[in-house]
């Protein structure tokens, strides 16, 4: 191998061209001799059928031993111009295996050994989406008897489907994650009903209270195929979001069966299919799908306390899932528990009707100033100025995938290294009027927070300076005790006054659906569902380092979980899709290595 003296396209295709010789040589020893000592080769499916981190060069040795002879890899091609920076070399491939083509990542290191590796499928051969030169006609041009229109062929797919023909997939859950994975599966012709409690796409959004927008800049945003036109807002409201997710679905010709409920959901062992009942239009419909997908956000059951006393108030009382918004709270005294989003997104908007509002905050939180998190944590990927330096969504999301989880939490200290300095004044008033600040157990900040336990912070749209400055009144390090009549007291012995009462303690794990609607033995034997196992605040070890039991096969057979944020549900459902098509069409799918389930729910 040359030293690093050479151009970066040189030395990414050196050591390529020395990798792709002992993949097709099968010299297993050859292959691992290329990597560091600290190295880490991420594989989405393309070679697991999983989504699985090779920690270090014996579990690299692990999977190739395993996998090497069945993927078959080939071809591989350095895709652009590689780069150099601080010594280490980013480069980008594509490659072939056996049943499949993909898209990989590289950095390379100075003594020539590569530290990260990222494998990703990205088509299955001879299964492509029937798109560019493969498109559809349309228009059936010539004469033909008996002919019907697009939309009578349409409609009778919709009378057919889970009735007189099954789904190979049922998706229980219409928000964003349901609808970008139906659509992906509908491109890669896969029959599939997805099945949603609402009467429309988007309803998830627009019942959820009247302030919400998202956190998340449009860039992150995207669903699959149809970006958000050029004037997006950049954070979207809740309902322009809902009307974008209604119309994408109907545009992408989903089969959504909107005012429809889950029942009730068993394997049939004899069949190896699925028995879906659902109620739909006051009818049960029993649906018998091969694989079935939860699709249900990023968590499960609303989080509601259970404090003494609560059934004497004679206020109001709701979790923030449920609150209605503020327009009916003027002059009114308002307690809210709890000091993530939700909490100071509720908390501002009663303040702007004119309530009186008090936080409760019952442990740290970390606080992220949404222009801060623009600008030092996601401008790079997911900006305008991303876009025009030739990074599109597309390519944020290979370049974020290919940092593994262990060691993303040093990509992110610096940022909120920077953000500490940056916003001082801000976090010192927040810590003068009492509030408990965090960046999380090492300094990593929001996102990985996100990752290991799905809360903990507030990306701070306005709320904070309410808070740092008196008018969201502030109680901290405190819980509520017991509920009265007409007011709540805390566990330092305060009483206040409370005519409205607003959960925003979160949800739990999302699988606390399957035990309802499948059986709590199956629940458990999924296991938790997201974080790391970082052994951090709510997210207890063993390191897993992936996501539980999230995109990828679980321990039961055929059903998977489908979730996360608009980002998460855009990037995954591509390799979640993959997989279900491949099982769609017969194709061998041995899964290297399913995740262990360390934790029940």
């Amino acid at each position: 191998m040359n030293d690093m003296t050479t151009l970066p396209t040189t030395a990414a295709g050196l050591w390529l061209a020395d990798f792709a010789s002992a993949l097709e040589s099968q010299d297993i020893d050859a292959a691992v001799e290329l990597f560091a000592p600290e190295s880490y080769w991420r594989d989405l499916v393309s070679f697991t059928w999983n989504i699985r981190t090779q920690e270090g060069p014996a579990a690299i040795r692990e999977m190739l031993e395993a996998r090497l002879a069945d993927v078959k890899p080939s071809n591989f091609q350095i895709e652009g111009e590689p780069s150099e920076s601080g010594g280490v070399i980013d480069a980008w491939f594509t490659f072939e295996t056996g049943v499949a083509r993909g898209r990989g990542h590289l950095r390379l290191l100075d003594n020539g050994k590569v530290w990260t590796l990222l494998t990703t499928m990205t088509e299955l051969k001879g299964f492509e989406e029937r798109k560019n030169e493969r498109r559809i006609m349309g228009a059936e041009h010539g004469v033909q008897a008996g002919r019907k229109t697009w939309l009578e062929r349409r409609k009778d797919e919709e009378a057919r489907l889970g009735y007189e023909e099954q789904p190979y997939v049922v998706i229980i859950g219409g928000g964003q994650g349901g609808i970008a994975l139906g659509a992906r599966l509908r491109r890669l012709g896969v029959p599939t009903i997805i099945v949603e409690k609402n009467e429309k796409p988007g309803d998830s959004w627009r019942k959820r209270y009247k302030s919400l927008c998202l956190h998340d800049p449009v860039w992150y945003d995207h669903l699959p195929y149809m970006p958000f036109p050029d004037d997006w807002p950049v954070f979207a409201p809740k309902d322009k979001l809902g009307d974008w997710l209604e119309m994408y679905t109907k545009v992408m010709e989903l089969n959504y069966w909107g005012s429809t409920v889950a029942k009730k959901c068993s394997f049939d062992e004899a069949t190896q299919t699925w028995n879906v009942v659902v109620e739909r239009q006051g009818k049960e419909v029993v649906l018998r799908p091969t694989q079935l997908v939860f699709a249900l956000g990023v968590s499960g059951y609303p989080n509601t306390p259970k404090i003494p006393g609560a059934e004497t108030f004679l206020g109001e009382q709701q979790h923030s899932s449920q609150h209605p918004g503020p327009e009916a709270y003027t002059g009114k005294k308002c307690v809210v528990l709890g000091s993530n989003n939700s909490a100071h997104d509720i908390c501002a908007a009663l303040w702007e009707y004119g309530a009186d509002v008090t936080m409760i905050q019952r442990s740290s939180t970390h606080i992220a100033p949404s222009d801060s998190l623009m600008e030092l944590a996601l401008g790079g990927l997911y900006s305008e100025k991303a876009v025009q330096s030739g990074i599109d969504h597309h390519k944020a999301d290979l370049i974020f995938a290919s940092v593994p989880y262990a060691i993303m939490h040093t990509f992110h200290i610096p940022a909120y290294d920077a953000m500490k300095q940056r916003d001082a004044d801000l976090y010192s008033r927040l810590e003068k009027a009492g509030f408990m600040l965090d960046f999380g157990v090492d300094g990593s900040g929001l996102f990985m927070k996100y990752l290991r336990r799905g809360s903990g912070y507030y990306i701070d749209v306005g709320a904070s300076e309410l808070v740092a400055n008196g008018s969201i009144k502030l109680k901290s390090g405190v819980n509520i005790d017991h509920i009265n009549p007409r007011s709540v007291t805390l566990s330092d012995g305060t009483e206040l006054p409370a005519d409205l009462l607003v959960y925003a303690t979160g949800y739990g794990s999302m699988n606390g659906w399957l035990a309802d609607l499948i059986s709590p033995e199956v629940a458990d034997q999924v296991g938790k569902c997201w974080g790391l196992g970082s052994d951090t605040p709510k997210d207890p070890g063993p390191w897993e380092g992936e996501p539980r039991n999230m995109w990828k096969p679980t321990n039961v057979k055929n059903l998977w979980i489908h979730g996360g944020n608009l980002h998460q549900s855009r990037h995954y459902s591509q390799f979640l899709s993959l997989q279900l098509k491949a099982r769609y069409e017969h194709i061998p799918t041995p899964v290297y290595k399913l995740q262990p389930s360390y934790h029940k729910r």
